[in-house]
């Protein structure tokens, strides 16, 4: 057992709760629609009415504003403000990255702007899928407009934009432009030649030697006065043949307080005279340290602002694997069982067991016999049962110790498979005037889990049954199947099953299931027991009585199997596999199919479209008390279901001297033992109809085989199966209140 330290319990829940909250708010960001939509078009025309008529005009250049709010929207803004310009530009990187929170955080910042602004598509817009928001926010990509007598254009650097595309596109625009200032707008810079690059920035360049030389021959060839960019933390001027490059990046966030590293913004005054460039320095009075630590503070204060609920997710994500590896490293472990419990107090004397099942009779299932064989078998010791079962059409039983519940709703055939209504406080209530000392489920879920809640409530342990493959019945399910098959239904299990204090499972390969789905609690591995007595034995003078019945000749091998007709339970592979020997010229057996089932229209029409129909009989629902008579009208019992936690049905036909014939399975594979009583095979029609032929053709196989079948099914008395579920209660209740942990 594990040494808990109990004060991580109540963190690790906060910081489970924490995470689950950040993750809802991020999907809660991604789901609502902001207020922004198309900015560019109208920042466009507000930039047009301003300028008309204007052949002079002041704009500002910023670049890597990085949602900075401490440096942009408290020092820049108000500065931008009060010199009056006509608009605003971003050279790039006005954002920290592509995310919904960075995006709504620079709508706020540039709102507040007293003039309008435009954003040019950079590295970080594009970053985080962030190029569909800056599309659906802000406009196309790239873009240009005119004001008077400048023409201004806008590139994607990022090539989320074919370049090729852009290229034709601004030798379009540049030949019929006939404006007398041209400037240029693209996030990345073009020129590699920046001595004062920093390393680590050394990539921030455009990196497509084809569109980059295009760019600039076009530059060259048509006049551009000058191209701004950003991605890089410095200030940039250089001219070459005619064309002026700027790169900007000192509008917020991270700078390394050189020559060239500092804060600023880029003040652009347009006339007709020409274009005049100056970077307008913020805090040059400030000592280089405190610009350094300001900058530094800069990047931190920004990423919190913009991004604190993102931090706090991988804090919060952190702290829950630190508890996790401080578990698994610190805590000490002892993974053998707790000998040191005595359970002899519990054992001798009488308990009441609460108990819950989704399916009861009048609805015959494997669940529902198994059920009341426990009960039956438990009341014969001497426990109390009060078992809680859904209501059903047929009146309620007069028994005191069922309760049933109501229906919410029905569905399945014939109404069969119940969801009761778990808000029912009589329920509630006559559990607590039982006061059991143990509670008992046999489904993971629906009463099941109200079981669990019950148990909790009234401070009990819990036991649950493994009875069903889940996974085998996700056509049952409205969900896709293999969600269902390979994490939902398996999850479940697991989760269900490690807050129970034990487990009962009916087979080996059940319990391994289990321990391989992570299962960790305590478990007993006991097959249902069969009433040994009532399967043996019937009345010779019924039994002719039902021969005659279903016409059954003196020659003719009688092949039983019981099941619900449900695609789960494989019953077309059976009859594909005795088509096959019928098609061989072997002819005188019959298959009588006992159980009933949504499946069973469809496997009758199988019959018949195979050619069997005077060979195979579907019987319908039989009555327990009759079954006896149908497995000793057989000859061999036939069964190919995979969907099975334990084979009571073939442990009935054993104990009535019937050898079996199966497919591989788990469950399956506990009771049958490969020719001694039955034979096994894998999923294979030709091998299974193989082994039936040979215990056809053979009485005395037949024979030998049936009697260690009987042998066999001895061993699996009722009587055993309820005193070794009554000692676990014994353990799992001794265990509870020594107030050791019940987990291995």
């Amino acid at each position: 057992m594990r040494r808990r330290i109990t004060w991580l319990r109540p963190l690790y829940y906060t910081n489970l709760l924490l995470l689950l909250g950040l993750i809802l708010y991020q999907g809660y960001l991604h789901l609502t629609d902001p207020d922004q939509e198309s900015v560019h078009a109208t920042q466009v025309q507000e930039i047009r009415q301003r300028l008309e008529r204007r052949s002079d005009f002041r704009f500002a250049v910023v670049g890597n504003i990085n949602n900075s709010i401490r440096l942009f929207g408290e020092e820049i803004v108000p500065r931008l403000n009060i010199a009056d310009y006509d608009f605003v530009v971003s050279a790039g990187n006005a954002v920290s990255g592509g995310q919904e929170e960075s995006y709504r955080t620079i709508h706020r910042l540039l709102s507040g702007l007293e003039m309008p602004y435009l954003l040019t598509f950079g590295d970080n817009e594009e970053s985080d899928f962030g190029s569909f928001r800056f599309y659906e926010r802000f406009g196309p990509h790239f873009f240009s407009f005119v004001v008077d007598n400048a023409h201004f254009l806008f590139l994607d650097g990022t090539g989320k934009s074919s370049f090729s595309w852009q290229l034709d596109w601004l030798e379009r625009e540049l030949a019929a432009s006939t404006t007398a200032h041209r400037i240029v707008f693209i996030g990345l810079p073009l020129h590699r030649e920046l001595e004062e690059t920093p390393v680590f920035e050394s990539d921030h360049y455009l990196d497509e030697p084809a569109f980059r030389q295009g760019l600039i021959t076009l530059f060259e060839q048509h006049g551009v006065d000058v191209v701004f960019s950003a991605n890089l933390t410095l200030f940039s001027r250089i001219k070459t043949h005619g064309v002026e490059y700027v790169t900007t990046g000192g509008a917020g966030g991270l700078i390394f307080d050189t020559e060239s590293s500092f804060h600023h913004y880029v003040d652009v005054d347009v006339s007709p005279q020409g274009i005049a460039i100056e970077p307008v320095r913020l805090d040059v009075n400030v000592p280089a340290w405190q610009r350094t630590v300001d900058s530094i503070w800069n990047s931190v204060y920004s990423f919190f602002y913009v991004s604190y609920l993102r931090f706090l997710l991988i804090v919060s994500g952190l702290i829950l694997l630190t508890i996790h590896l401080h578990r698994l490293v610190v805590e000490e472990r002892d993974y053998y069982p707790d000998f040191d419990v005595d359970p002899t107090p519990f054992q001798g004397r009488p308990l009441r067991i609460g108990m819950y099942s989704n399916n009861y009779f009048p609805f015959v299932s494997g669940v529902t016999i198994s059920v009341e064989r426990l009960r039956r078998g438990l009341q014969a010791l001497g426990d109390r049962v009060l078992l809680f079962a859904p209501r059903y059409r047929e009146p309620a039983d007069v028994n005191g110790d069922i309760e049933r519940a109501p229906t919410l709703l029905a569905f399945g055939e014939k109404g069969e498979f119940r969801l009761s209504n778990l808000f029912c406080w009589h329920l509630r209530r006559r559990l607590r005037d039982f006061k059991p000392d143990i509670i008992h489920v046999h489904h993971p879920f629906w009463l099941g889990s109200l079981g669990l809640f019950m148990g909790r409530r009234l401070k009990v342990p819990v036991v649950y049954t493994y009875h069903t493959r889940l996974e085998h019945y996700a056509h049952f399910v409205p969900l896709p199947g293999l969600l269902f098959r390979n994490l939902i239904s398996h999850y479940l299990i697991r989760r269900f099953s490690n807050k129970c204090q034990g487990v009962v499972v009916p087979t080996d390969s059940a319990e391994e299931y289990l321990r391989v789905i992570g299962v960790t609690t305590n478990t007993l591995v006991q097959p249902t027991g069969i009433d040994v007595e009532h399967f043996s034995e019937v009345n010779e003078l019924h039994l002719k009585e039902l021969r005659e019945i279903h016409g059954i000749a003196d020659d003719e091998v009688v092949l039983i199997s019981v099941s619900r007709i449900s695609r789960e339970k494989n019953i077309e592979f059976m009859l594909e596999a005795l088509a096959g020997l019928h098609g061989q010229g072997e002819s005188r057996f019959r298959l009588l199919l006992v159980g009933d089932g949504p499946a069973r229209s469809h496997v009758q029409s199988r019959v018949e479209a195979l050619g069997l129909g005077k060979q195979v009989v579907l019987v319908g629902a039989v009555p327990p008390d009759e079954m006896p008579l149908y497995y000793h009208l057989g000859d061999i019992f036939v069964f190919a279901s995979k969907s099975e936690t334990q084979g009571m049905v073939i442990l009935e036909a054993m104990a009535a001297g019937l050898p079996v014939v199966t497919v591989r399975s788990s469950g399956i594979d506990d009771v049958v033992i490969e020719g001694e009583n039955g034979f096994k095979t894998p999923e294979n029609r030709e091998v299974w109809a193989e082994r039936l032929q040979s215990l056809m053709a053979d009485p005395a196989l037949r024979s030998r085989l049936g009697k260690q079948a009987r042998i066999f099914a001895g061993t699996h008395d009722v009587s055993t199966f309820a005193r070794r579920v009554h000692d676990f209660y014994a353990f799992l209740l001794a265990q509870y209140h020594s107030g050791r942990p019940w987990r291995r």
